[in-house]
């Protein structure tokens, strides 16, 4: 009678076990999806922010040479 309900035991913890298991599977898909959501997001990004440094970059070229002037002398005398 103690082994049956020892084994009882140890099929309900059995049991509970695998009803963990596979909730964490369930879990880990979802972590797996979000992960490549984000991972797509931040591609996605990426891509933007290397098109708008490329704009940028355009534009800076476009702008004229600045020429060196001499600096303002500031007359010490009071």
């Amino acid at each position: 009678m103690a082994d049956t309900q020892h084994l009882d035991q140890i099929a309900e913890r059995v049991e509970r076990l695998l009803l963990r298991h596979e909730e964490l599977q369930r879990t880990n898909a979802l972590l797996l999806e979000q992960v490549q959501a984000l991972q797509t997001e931040r591609d996605s990004l990426k891509s933007r922010l290397n098109a708008a440094r490329a704009r940028i970059d355009a534009l800076l070229d476009r702008l004229p040479v600045a020429t060196t002037a001499e600096p303002h002398s500031k007359d010490s005398s009071a």
